[in-house]
């Protein structure tokens, strides 16, 4: 009997393999297809953004190939179970729900991220009407999705209004936490600590440094100074946080995908309640759209066809994003988590060894940087790597209107040119300025950067990499790849371990054994 994962991948590999210029001269209505708008809300918390994957090398007849091994691998159940609530993270036996935090899941697991959040905005809006005293900066400590979802919303956010002034830290190196204290004025400074186990040892070391720092500084109660962000709530209580500043988020939330949760708090102190709800509704948004539409109309699914086109028939092993927008800088940090941390699996949901490539490598930057510095590699390199680029119609500075014109003029020059190709030679004759052309780009164009938007454009990334998952039938929910460093760095601070030749020559150099 013929396995039809296997046969639907058959198809796609045996697919007429045409030129970006071709599938354009071929269909007419090739930009009609492949180039979509996804709108959201109302009022004020309306928006949309264009999908543009028309200059990918997607056409009828991939797309069907993907559609079937979409029904192959039971997408359609699968999604389903991840938004109802069902254990889909199958090696560490429990659900992932932040879709509930958004108000599409479980209904009793909506209803506790309600209660959550309701919980949340009272201790936020209370801070903000000097429950505390007078507080002017935050110090949010984490590490992880603890760090990188709040660090892209504050600075993605926070450019127009900051209520309070935060600072992330995540690394363990003390210059970073050093760097925040010489910012903040201790007298004037919450400290949020965001674990989920609240055992993490950069987090709590981190933590302990930032008690010192009030205490050496003089405030007389630290402790009344924090406020923890975690889903272990009675450790965090024992560690010394009244449990009125605690906020617990559920176990079923993980860290990469936690930035709905208590985890938020920082966005929400940092720049209002208004812009966290708003990033919420925009995320649901998409939610709603992943829920509701199947096959090729899937915003998410679609970009995941390519995704799974370019790694696995193509054999590219990166994948690059450029957002041409400073206040999205922080973007390609947070979707390298995102993608890697949940897609670079070598074994299947089954535990079986995985036969194709799984996660690309993520990486990228801020246009128009990046044109001066890697788009070399893009347009003449002798690597392929499929490129998305970022904008937003509407600017973000109050200049004058030739700097945002110029800056879309090369965002969507770059995707014609990777495209195109061609010999700037005067003659059209000199091998060194001729551009092979047919290299794949995705352009998503945002009506404009706000909050809701912020959160669609993080809950599409957030589908995508579960589409992609459930295409290679690996879970994407699990992370023990990062567990086997961290247990031969406790066995170093423990004063065991049997290591290489080579680590046990560096530890005696450094002065650590």
């Amino acid at each position: 009997m013929t396995d039809p994962v296997a046969a639907a991948w058959q198809a796609i590999e045996d697919a007429p393999r045409r030129t970006l210029q071709e599938l354009f001269a071929a269909d007419a209505a090739r930009v009609g297809k492949l180039s979509t708008r996804l709108e959201w809300g109302e009022d004020e918390f309306a928006g949309g953004m264009l999908l543009d994957w028309s200059k990918t090398h997607l056409d009828d007849d991939l797309l069907a190939g993907f559609e079937a091994l979409a029904d192959a691998c039971g997408f359609f159940e699968k999604r389903a179970a991840l938004l109802t609530g069902e254990k889909v993270n199958v090696t560490e036996g429990r659900a992932a729900e932040h879709t509930a935090q958004r108000g599409v899941g479980a209904d009793a697991s909506v209803e506790e991220a309600a209660a959550l959040h309701a919980r949340m905005q009272m201790l936020v809006e209370a801070i903000h009407g000097g429950a505390l005293g007078q507080i002017d900066h935050l110090i949010h400590i984490g590490i992880g999705g603890s760090a990188l979802g709040p660090k892209l919303a504050i600075s993605a956010l926070s450019r127009d209004l900051s209520l309070v002034d935060v600072h992330v830290v995540s690394n363990i190196d003390g210059i970073a936490l050093e760097d925040a204290f010489a910012a903040c004025n201790p007298a004037t400074t919450l400290v949020a600590v965001a674990s989920k186990t609240f055992t993490t040892i950069e987090t709590m070391t981190n933590a302990e440094s930032a008690l010192k720092w009030l205490r050496d500084n003089g405030v007389s109660d630290p402790y009344g100074r924090v406020v923890a962000l975690t889903a272990s709530p009675e450790k965090a209580v024992d560690w010394g946080v009244d449990e009125t500043r605690v906020l617990p988020f559920p176990e079923t939330v993980g860290g990469r995908y936690s930035l709905w949760s208590s985890i938020g708090f920082p966005v929400a102190l940092g720049v209002g309640w208004d812009d966290f709800e708003a990033m919420l509704a925009g995320a649901q948004a998409v939610d709603e759209h992943f829920r509701d539409t199947d096959g090729r109309d899937n915003l998410c699914l679609r970009a995941a066809f390519a995704d799974r086109y370019y790694t696995r028939v193509l054999g590219c092993q990166t994948r690059a994003v450029f957002a041409y927008d400073e206040r999205l800088a922080l973007l390609p940090d947070y979707l390298q988590q995102l993608e890697m941390e949940s897609n670079g699996k070598r074994v299947t949901a089954d535990g079986e060894p995985v036969t194709e490539p799984t996660a690309p490598i993520t990486w990228g930057g801020v246009g128009t940087d990046g044109q001066h510095a890697v788009f070399q590699l893009l347009h003449q390199g002798t690597v392929t790597v499929p490129v998305d680029f970022i904008a937003s119609i509407a600017p973000g500075d109050d200049l004058d209107r030739a700097h945002h014109a110029i800056l879309l003029t090369n965002c969507f020059a770059q995707g014609a040119a990777l495209m195109a190709g061609g010999n700037m030679a005067a003659d059209g004759k000199d091998p060194a300025r001729a551009f092979p052309g047919n290299r794949p780009s995705a352009t998503i164009l945002c009506d404009d950067l706000d909050a809701a938007t912020l959160g669609a454009l993080i809950a599409f990334h957030e589908h995508r990499t579960f589409a992609n998952a459930l295409l290679m039938g690996i879970n994407p929910f699990d992370q023990f790849g990062v567990e086997l460093g961290k247990k031969m760095a406790k066995d170093i601070e423990a004063g065991g371990g049997d290591f290489d030749a080579s680590t046990t020559a560096l530890l005696a150099a450094a002065g650590l054994n």
